[in-house]
């Protein structure tokens, strides 16, 4: 089914233009309308058709008849909906199915006239070049392999220090393996096996992560989880240890049907035993450390390439807060200085962080009032469902779920019988010190927010300093009358956190 996401009147508001992405893949076409091009994207539009181009073209090297007419009615629709979304930039690109075929020719022919727009056939070297742009797109300082798998082909690229170091395009995609084997796993086996060994570089994997792009490899995520019973359901970032996706994967190849298997479409059930077999066999081949699942692949690479380099290099996760921030809290300007405010808690003699540590605690700020139209009793929880949840970038499954429990703890309080309302499910993805470090940010915040009422230009002037065994918190003198018993019963709460007595000054140094 589509899933479309309307815009409010702030969304229109932005000056952003949609942009949309026409995707003719070997096993499925696909129309993904984003707002803008811009460094976080997010989508308001997403429909695929399952039409299976690639089904027979490695053994007739013809597209069938019925997947092209198929292809080319979802293409008519998808020209109408892009129409009625105002999308004037449209782009069509087109993968393995039609760039072997040797009907290709007549199908982007017939193509263009249906969708209304030229559409371009990426070579091997340009689909794995926009599969390491999607990784990058989708990824903070991405290092690793880099695996896009369609129906067609499998793209392999090295991604380091945000360059494209070397690539390949494999003939391995699952439609094709099914129609060269007559559907045979232990014959793709081999053929797997054989391709993989061209890899030259293959060593350049050992104990990096591999990224894994491609619907077939999230619905192999998607029946981890729910194996798994894991308690957010949220595929990009998803991570398992080499070791246990190499296990999960022959398991799915010698035919288990692990819980949630019945959920998976028909068309994607075919293909999966074959997808897994390559997952398994590149990273025992790679070496790899762990798989790091990816919804964005050449689509959101596209939209990569085309931003700025100033647009390119900023931190995905950090735009998408601040945008986010600014659709949704009652001030961004407030959300920016909680930042700066923050840091003063976390200089020495205070609690030490990491650039990671800090990077994040900067995310939560920013999202620390996105909740505040919710009510006053759900607050807590409905901003800990939508945090966690959220189409974020940049970010790992366990920084997803301490920036939510730091909003949480934003809302209802850091206290144990706070910590305990939490999903022990969830608090299973952070460790001790990390739920200590939700607590004492939602504890500042909640702390800045009774000085500042949210609203910008106060909490920046009110200092906080370390002297001593005590935290100070000095207020200025033009906002004396904020000071109150229940901004000091917040005060010492994060002073306990800290392990400080607290001391608040009105007017004074």
């Amino acid at each position: 089914m589509p899933q479309t996401q309307a815009p409010d009147d702030r969304d229109m508001d932005r000056g952003l233009e949609p942009i949309g992405v026409i995707d003719i893949g070997s096993n499925s076409v696909r129309l993904v309308i984003y707002e803008g091009a811009m460094r976080a994207p997010t989508p308001i539009f997403n429909e695929k058709v399952l039409c299976g181009l690639g089904r027979s073209v490695a053994t007739t090297g013809r597209l069938g008849a019925e997947a092209v007419e198929r292809a080319l009615k979802a293409l008519s629709r998808f020209r109408t909906i892009a129409r009625l979304l105002g999308v004037k930039n449209l782009h069509a690109i087109a993968t393995a199915a039609v760039r072997d075929a040797k009907d290709g020719r007549d199908f982007i022919a017939r193509g263009e006239q249906a969708c209304g727009t030229r559409i371009s056939v990426l070579s091997g070297e340009r689909e794995a070049e926009l599969a390491a742009f999607g990784i990058r797109m989708g990824f903070n300082d991405a290092d690793g392999i880099a695996g896009d798998l369609g129906g067609g082909s499998l793209e392999l690229t090295d991604v380091r220090n945000q360059k494209l170091l070397r690539a390949m395009t494999l003939p391995l995609g699952g439609l094709r393996l099914i129609d060269v084997t007559a559907n045979r796993i232990d014959k793709a086996l081999e053929l797997v096996d054989a391709q993989l060994d061209r890899v030259g570089w293959a060593s350049e994997g050992r104990e990096r992560p591999f990224y894994a792009v491609g619907g077939t490899w999230r619905s192999l995520a998607k029946l981890h989880m729910e194996a798994h019973d894991y308690p957010l359901r949220v595929m990009q970032g998803y991570a398992l240890a080499a070791r246990d996706a190499i296990e999960f994967c022959e398991d799915i190849r010698k035919g288990r049907k692990p819980r949630g298997w019945d959920d998976i479409s028909r068309a994607r059930r075919e293909v999966l035993p074959f997808g897994a077999l390559v997952l398994e066999r590149v990273l025992r081949r790679l070496s790899s450390s762990e798989v790091v699942f990816s919804v964005f692949g050449i689509r959101e690479g596209l939209l990569f390439s085309l931003l700025s380099p100033y647009e390119r290099a900023k931190d995905p996760l950090l735009s998408f807060c601040e945008d986010y921030a600014g659709l949704r809290s009652r001030s961004v300007d407030h959300a920016r200085e909680l930042t700066a405010w923050t840091d003063l808690l976390f200089v020495e003699p205070g609690p030490k962080e990491s650039p990671a540590e800090r990077r994040l605690r900067h995310a939560a700020c920013l999202l620390s009032d996105t909740g505040w139209r919710a009510h006053p009793d759900y607050r807590g929880e409905q901003s800990l469902d939508l945090i966690a949840h959220a189409a974020m970038t940049g970010i790992d499954h366990p920084g997803r779920a301490f920036l939510a429990m730091c909003v949480f703890f934003r809302h209802v309080g850091p206290d144990e019988e706070q910590v305990e309302e939490l999903s022990s499910r969830l608090r299973e993805l952070v460790d001790k010190r990390t739920l200590k470090r939700a607590r004492i940010i939602g504890a500042a915040i909640r702390t800045a927010h009774m000085v500042s009422i949210g609203k910008p230009g106060i909490v920046v002037d009110t200092k906080l300093a370390y002297e001593g065994d005590k935290l100070v918190m000095t207020i200025p003198a033009a906002f004396a009358a904020l000071d109150g018993e229940r901004l000091r019963r917040r005060f010492n709460t994060l002073g306990d956190l800290l392990d400080r007595k607290t001391e608040v000054r009105v007017g004074r140094p």
